[in-house]
C-alpha cells in the first residue's frame, strides 16, 4: 500500500493555488499527479480539511467472526485440521 504525500506538501499545494496559481500549474511545480492537487484543493474548499483519509482499515470478515467459537472449538479438538476441512 502507497503512503500518503506529506501534509507540508499538501499545504504547498494547496497555498499555492490559494495564491491564484491553477492546479495543474501547482502540481506540476511540486512534482505531484494533477488528480492529486485537483482531489486535494477540492476536500480544502469542501471541508477545511488539509489531511489525508485514513488508508486501510479493519477487513476482519463479520460472517466468519459469527462462526469463531465453532472454528476455535475445531481447532483445539483438532490441531493438525486444514482450512478445507473446516469449510466443509
Amino acid at each position: 500500500m502507497t503512503r500518503p504525500l506529506s501534509i507540508d506538501l499538501r499545504e504547498r499545494v494547496i497555498d499555492a493555488v490559494d495564491g491564484g496559481m491553477s492546479r495543474r500549474a501547482a502540481a506540476e511545480r511540486f512534482g505531484v499527479s494533477i488528480s492529486a492537487a485537483i482531489k486535494w484543493v477540492q476536500r480544502w474548499r469542501e471541508t477545511g480539511n488539509r489531511r489525508s483519509h485514513a488508508q486501510g482499515g479493519d477487513y476482519r470478515s463479520y460472517r466468519i467472526e459469527a462462526h469463531a467459537e465453532d472454528i476455535f472449538t475445531l481447532v483445539n479438538d483438532r490441531p493438525d485440521i486444514t482450512l478445507v476441512e473446516i469449510t466443509e
